[in-house]
Order: structure tokens, then C-alpha cells, then sequence
């Protein structure tokens, strides 16, 4: 080549290389943009349901009146006072507690207010929930629930992803096999929700045979040895993980089998077959690679699954998690609470889908990022 050439062609590729870089920047100023305004629409959503339209604010008004008079009552026991200063007083005493909890400014105004904090992560304090340690605010009550809710839910639902994928995958190979009719029948039992499964392990297991502990996540009194501790903990855990376990293990090794049956039975993979390329290769190249942006999703949308817990199934083996938590604070009407732990969920799905782009570009050449002509 010529040096006028070469020179044409640097000129080329450098204005490649910036077309590219002013996609990208594109890509990602409006992926931010949409997954901001899905976060604020998202989280405004959710403390409007959480007050059920200014609902609980009625419920939190009677129950400051209903504290109040008994308070007073208490108070005024020993001292005779007027009914007209006794109302006097469970007035006022009324207007201080709605001032502190917020409720003298209308709710249309405190939700945009509640949105401005939730934004920044400022969760607040919780109405009625507390910490083991006291304390009222909601990132104090989240993060000392959360390690019990990875613990449970990561031990089994990361066994699950990836114990269905392999057996799926092996039964992929072996379609109309004795394994494979035997999935296909046991499957209807994962109609059966993970809570269904813990009350028929605890039945068997704790209250038959005795063998493990009905509930919680620890002996009590606690073992003081850290190795003790740690085995006493694993103990616990095996049943309610073994029932989130049961009640998707069928159905999901019979959805990737078929996702992977699907995928082997195109006519590229029959082409390999014919060419004599070994099955691993055929297996990796052929039919993994370009599943990989699916069971990558599916992986991803697991890992923020984690952080949510298994509602009832935390209660029913009364472990002390966010689920749980959660399940505590719609009970009990605890907006901040119920409001935080979304925050929390909302971010953690937008940085993954955020993320989730450009994995599908690395792991998939068909997706480009940003759109146009490669």
C-alpha cells in the first residue's frame, strides 16, 4: 500500500472509532435518562399505594388520639383536672405528635418530599418498626435484616440457577430418556408454593423425625464458638432452603431443557454434526453461546431477587430477614419501611439492566450498543 493510503485509512478508522464513541455517549446519556425517570416513577407509584391514598395517614391520626387519651388518662389519674383542660390537653399533645410525624402538611406535599428523599436514598425513620438494637431508622432496620435474606435466598437460589442449567443441559443430549420422561413428570410439582414445602419439611423433618430445628436461624441460647455457630447456623438453614429449592427445581430443569432442545435442533447445530465437530464443541460454540444473553438475564434478575427474600416463607420458618420485614411493615402500615426496601429493589434492577447492555454486546455480536451501522 501506498503512504496515501495508509493515511486515508487511519483518517477512516479514527473516524470510526469517534462515530462510535459519540454512539456510545449517546446510548448511555439516554439509557440514564429512561431508567431515572423509570426509578421516579416507579418509587412515586409505590408511596402513593403505600398510603393507600392518605388512608393510612387516617389510621395513624386515630391511633395518636387513642395513645393520647390513654396517656392523659395515665397522667391525670392522680390530679383531678377539668374536662375542658383535659381536652385542652390531648390537643395539643395531638397537634405535637402530627407535627413530628409530618401528618399537619397534606400528603400531596409530603410525597414529593418523601420522593426527593427516597432519591437520595434518605430512607427516614420507620413509624412503628425497630431494630434488634433500637433503632428506628429504615437503613438500620434493612441492613441488619439483609445478611439473614442473602444468606437463605443466595444459598438456594444460586444452587437452583445453576444445578438446573447443568442437569438441563445434560438432559438436552439425552431427549426421550428414562431421566428425561421423569422430569417431565414431576414438574406439575412445582405448582406447589416454597411455603407448602416448609410446612411439609417441618412436619417431617423437625416434628417426625427430629432431626432438624422447626424454626429461626439460630439455637437459643446461641453457640459461643464461631465453628459451633456457624454449623448451628447451616442447621437451620436447610430447610426453609431446601423448600425454595423443591418448589422451582422440576420446572426449571424442564424449562432450560427445552430453551437448549430449542437451540440444538437448528439447522447450524445439524451442520456441525455433519462436519464431525465433537459434541463439547458443538455444546459450547453452538448452543450455550448463544443462550448465553438468556441465562445471563435470568442469573442477573436472581441476583436482585436476593434482596427482596421469600416473604412467607421467612415467616413461616420465622427467620429473620427482609421478607419478613416486609411482610411486618404491610401489616403494620410502616410506609418508610415498605417504601425503603422498594429504593433499594428499584436501583438495584436499574443498574442491572443498565449493566445487562453491554454484556448482551460482549456476549452477543448480533447486539450492537447504541443502535445504527456497524
Amino acid at each position: 500500500m501506498t503512504t496515501e493510503t495508509n493515511i486515508e485509512l487511519a483518517k477512516i478508522n479514527r473516524a470510526a472509532r469517534v462515530n462510535n464513541a459519540k454512539r456510545l455517549g449517546k446510548f448511555l446519556a439516554l439509557r440514564i435518562v429512561m431508567l431515572f425517570l423509570t426509578i421516579v416513577v416507579g418509587i412515586y407509584i409505590t408511596i402513593l399505594i403505600a398510603n393507600m391514598g392518605g388512608y393510612v395517614d387516617t389510621i395513624m391520626r386515630n391511633e395518636i388520639r387513642e395513645r393520647v387519651n390513654q396517656q392523659v388518662a395515665a397522667m391525670t389519674a392522680s390530679e383531678p383536672m377539668s374536662t375542658e383542660g383535659r381536652s385542652d390537653l390531648v390537643e395539643q399533645m395531638i397537634d405535637i405528635e402530627e407535627t413530628r410525624l409530618g401528618l399537619d402538611t397534606p400528603f400531596v406535599l409530603r410525597s414529593f418530599r418523601f420522593l426527593g428523599n427516597a432519591l437520595t436514598l434518605n430512607l427516614g425513620r420507620a413509624v412503628h418498626m425497630v431494630s434488634d438494637h433500637g433503632s428506628r431508622a429504615v437503613r438500620n432496620i434493612i441492613l441488619e435484616r439483609l445478611p439473614a435474606t442473602l444468606l437463605l435466598t443466595g444459598v438456594s437460589q444460586l444452587f437452583l440457577f445453576f444445578s438446573t442449567v447443568f442437569l438441563a443441559l445434560m438432559l438436552s443430549r439425552h431427549y426421550g430418556s428414562f431421566w428425561d420422561k421423569l422430569i417431565i413428570t414431576l414438574s406439575p410439582t412445582s405448582s406447589a408454593p416454597p411455603w407448602f414445602y416448609g410446612i411439609f419439611l417441618i412436619l417431617l423433618f423437625a416434628a417426625v423425625l427430629k432431626i432438624l430445628p422447626f424454626s429461626g436461624m439460630v439455637s437459643a441460647p446461641p453457640p459461643k464458638e464461631t465453628g459451633a455457630y456457624i454449623l448451628d447456623v447451616l442447621k437451620h438453614l436447610i430447610l426453609p432452603a431446601s423448600s425454595l429449592i423443591l418448589s422451582s427445581f422440576f420446572i426449571s430443569i424442564y424449562n432450560w431443557r427445552t430453551f437448549f432442545l430449542i437451540y440444538s435442533s437448528e439447522d447450524y447445530v445439524d451442520m456441525a454434526k455433519a462436519k464431525g465437530l465433537p459434541s463439547r464443541d458443538i455444546e459450547r460454540r453452538y448452543i450455550l453461546r448463544p443462550t448465553l444473553p438468556t441465562i445471563i438475564t435470568n442469573f442477573a434478575l436472581i441476583i436482585i431477587g436476593l434482596f427482596t427474600g421469600a416473604t412467607i416463607t421467612e415467616t413461616v420458618f420465622l427467620w429473620p430477614g427482609l421478607g419478613r420485614t416486609i411482610f411486618r411493615a404491610i401489616s403494620l402500615y410502616d410506609t418508610p419501611v415498605i417504601v425503603g426496601t422498594t429504593i433499594i429493589y428499584a436501583y438495584l434492577l436499574a443498574f442491572t439492566v443498565f449493566f445487562l447492555d453491554f454484556i448482551y454486546a460482549i456476549v452477543d455480536p448480533r447486539v450492537k450498543v447504541g443502535g445504527g451501522n456497524s
